[in-house]
């Protein structure tokens, strides 16, 4: 069938979004991106910007607001500026479908689906579990809906990947009344592990990539066990507040200084959501900033206690989850600090090198592929992650009858 496929990742404030077009095959080549892009800074102050799949910029502009009255442009008319764009580029045929990064799933679906009235129905059911990120992922469907009512429409879970767990990686020690009401350990980052363990076996010319512990290390920042392509166990649980340190988020938590809070300090819930999701993690301990170029770039001692902090916490994790996969054989990174941050990587390399794992300083610092050194006993990479292409793939897969 021909025509292009479009992803939407929708957060508060932006739309990140995709256009691939397709190519015969079967291969991770077979779909190619025309255009990459995000609105940043919806109902305040809009900003468009468009690259081409070879990283050119197309467009770089302020979108006017919807009207003079509201003086607003938000999620409806980034949409509509979006299908607009895209009706007036040169060869632009269609919209074949349309992939949706949706944050949760649920225990009911396992895998991507074709979004419909009693399935969207259900995820937004789901709302309780994910109740920053659901509706956030969800609402740009109904519009597309109103829009181009013909088109198909595919959401991708980023719990999904994490569903191949065991009972025992996924479960608390709670009251088993409240894991059956879905108070269990999902995971999340899902669509990211399932693209880098895709390349990660491309690198490795075939699907056994042994035992692997993948950080997704960015704002949101995780880890996951991964054995030959399968999640194990991740540092993510209930919600994406768990585990590692992040750009504003604290990690994992004793949940008896949740109750301190509450109990001692007065706050509100909603006070200590905010805490814990928008003031903690590098920012909170830094006192400085979440970005961690910035706490890289500076000397202050609260800028080095974070990043000491944070690469702690990651050593520590991937030492548990060495345990639970039994060794390990590979160590990637991804994602922006994963991707970027190479003082980072040296510092955890070193953290394990228990493990047998020594760094290639050298390649470390060019961030090429593979940065462990030829001696090392655990292979160490860096791998960009895309997203984009993880839900390309599915909704080319179940709208056009390709295998997965």
């Amino acid at each position: 069938m021909s025509g292009d496929l479009l992803v939407i990742n929708s957060g508060s404030s932006s739309i990140k979004f995709a256009v691939f077009g397709q190519d015969e095959g079967e291969g991770m080549d077979a779909l190619a991106p025309r255009y990459r892009g995000h609105f940043s800074g919806l109902g305040d102050r809009p900003r468009l910007l468009i690259k081409d799949g070879a990283g050119s910029t197309l467009t770089d502009e302020a979108p006017a607001a919807e009207s003079a009255e509201s003086g607003r442009f938000g999620h409806a008319a980034a949409v509509q500026r979006l299908l607009a764009w895209l009706d007036g580029q040169p060869g632009f045929e269609r919209i074949l479908a349309i992939g949706h990064r949706v944050v949760h799933g649920g225990r009911e679906h396992r895998e991507p689906v074709v979004l419909d009235a009693p399935t969207l129905a259900r995820l937004e059911a789901l709302t309780p579990l994910a109740p920053l990120h659901q509706p956030r992922s969800l609402a740009p469907v109904r519009l597309f809906n109103a829009l181009c009512p013909s088109v198909p429409q595919v959401a991708c879970f980023d719990t999904g990947f994490h569903t191949s767990q065991s009972w025992v990686a996924q479960a608390y020690a709670l009251p088993r009344r409240l894991s059956e009401a879905g108070i269990i350990r999902y995971g999340f980052h899902g669509l990211s592990y399932e693209y880098v363990s895709r390349r990660l076996a491309q690198h490795l010319g075939g699907p056994q990539t042994g035992r692997a512990v993948m950080a997704h290390l960015g704002n949101g920042a995780s880890l996951c066990a991964v054995h030959d392509g399968v999640s194990v166990a991740s540092s993510m649980g209930f919600t994406t507040l768990d585990g590692l340190p992040m750009g504003s988020r604290c990690g994992y938590l004793d949940p008896g200084v949740v109750l301190h809070l509450l109990q001692q300090e007065g706050l509100t819930p909603e006070q200590v959501g905010k805490l814990l999701y928008r003031e903690s993690g590098l920012l909170g301990v830094s006192g400085i900033s979440a970005d961690m170029s910035v706490l890289l770039a500076s000397g202050e001692p609260g800028a080095r206690e974070a990043i000491e902090l944070f690469v702690h916490r990651i050593v520590r994790e991937v030492g548990a989850l060495t345990a639970v996969l039994g060794g390990l054989d590979h160590l990637v990174f991804t994602a922006g600090i994963g991707e970027h941050a190479a003082p980072v990587r040296e510092a955890i390399g070193k953290g394990c090198g228990w493990l047998g794992l020594t760094l290639d300083a050298a390649a470390n610092a060019a961030g090429i592929d593979r940065i462990s050194s030829a001696d090392s006993r655990v292979g160490a990479w860096i791998i960009p992650t895309d997203e984009e292409w993880m839900i390309a793939h599915h909704t080319r897969r179940l709208c056009a009858g390709r295998p997965g």
